[in-house]
């Protein structure tokens, strides 16, 4: 496989001169905000199975965001690949897409992770789980979301600050359920109930449950997983103290968040750009999500990675991934009024 693999503030004529050829309907050009080592995996999988050569251009979602409108008509963008529909939303927002209709698509993926336009899909979930200190902490206590704002549980929350994504998103789904007024008191009771200034990334939420800093916490799924299999003991002695629970499982299910992709407007591979996007709604591209970052696959019946397995099954919210996206901006301005940091 030929990949160009360099940060997204690389000045353009590097870029023209490593994706020089890719006006070859054998090559596809990815702007990729994943950064997993396991995604290798995806690219070799895709060339092997169609001849399609993958170059693939790294850096953040914003980063790539201003790359492609900065190239314009130029950009050899064909896939911007990234992680949380809120990304996803604002590269749709800056025009970033185009629309997409694929059967293949249609029937694989399930219509919550498609966007009712098909300018961008979700290919993987992340859940957004509850943690909870085993020794100190009853689990019958907490079912949903909603009860993280039980005043029963002040001074007992950890949970990352308000410029976060994946809270950002969190927020949003209690507004597509609860209403903006109800998202407001929800955030307001969880600013009330922290153990702490929000502080750190998801991992560290996780570690405060196990130090006892804190009894409950909100992070992804998958830094659970890591620290389960991390080779510092340590890191195993933490999460072994710390439960998880999937919230909401008597209603709407547990939030899930994705990482997806979406053809660029403009793409010069645009044949190459459908074929990947279909590849990655495939068995073997699901497993590979799966078993490279500890994600949920969107399609049912695939193999999972031994600990989500034996999780078993959970309901999931099968909330439209959009609507995540286009509360967004509100979502912020909750954060804003209630002082959530």
């Amino acid at each position: 496989m030929k990949t160009a693999r360099f940060a997204a503030p690389v000045a353009a004529v590097l870029v023209s001169s490593a994706f020089a050829s890719t006006a070859l309907a054998d090559e596809l050009n990815l702007y990729s905000a994943r950064h997993y080592d396991s995604d290798e995996h995806l690219y070799t999988a895709f060339t092997e199975e169609t001849g399609i050569e993958v170059n693939v251009l790294e850096g953040d979602s914003d980063q790539l965001i201003e790359r492609i409108q900065r190239e314009g008509v130029a950009s050899p963008a064909d896939v911007m690949m990234t992680v949380d529909a809120g990304r996803l939303w604002r590269a749709e927002q800056e025009g970033i897409f185009q629309g997409v209709e694929s059967d293949v698509l249609d029937e694989r993926l399930p219509e919550s992770m498609r966007h009712p336009e098909g300018l961008w899909f979700g290919f993987s979930q992340r859940a957004r789980a509850i943690y909870y200190n085993r020794e100190n902490f009853d689990p019958s206590q907490i079912s949903t979301y909603e009860d993280l704002a039980d005043p029963q549980f002040e001074g007992e929350v950890c949970i990352r600050s308000s410029n976060n994504i994946y809270n950002q998103s969190l927020l949003a789904s209690m507004i597509a359920h609860h209403g903006e007024e109800g998202a407001e008191e929800w955030a307001q009771g969880v600013v009330d109930n922290m153990a702490r200034d929000p502080e750190g990334g998801d991992t560290d939420q996780i570690r405060g449950v196990a130090s006892g800093e804190c009894d409950l916490a909100v992070a992804n799924h998958y830094y659970y997983v890591r620290l389960l299999k991390s080779d510092d003991e340590a890191d195993r002695e933490a999460a072994r103290k710390v439960g998880i629970i999937f919230p909401n499982q008597d209603g709407r299910g547990a939030h899930v968040n994705v990482g997806g992709a979406g053809v660029v407007e403009g793409a010069p591979n645009r044949e190459s750009a459908v074929r990947f996007l279909e590849f990655l709604s495939s068995d073997t591209a699901q497993e590979i999500f799966a078993a490279g970052n500890n994600e949920f696959p969107v399609i049912d019946g695939v193999k999972k990675d031994p600990v989500l397995e034996s999780w078993g099954n959970f309901k999931k919210d099968n909330l439209n991934i959009s609507e995540l996206g286009e509360n967004n901006p509100e979502a912020i301005r909750i954060f804003d009024r209630v002082g959530w940091r």
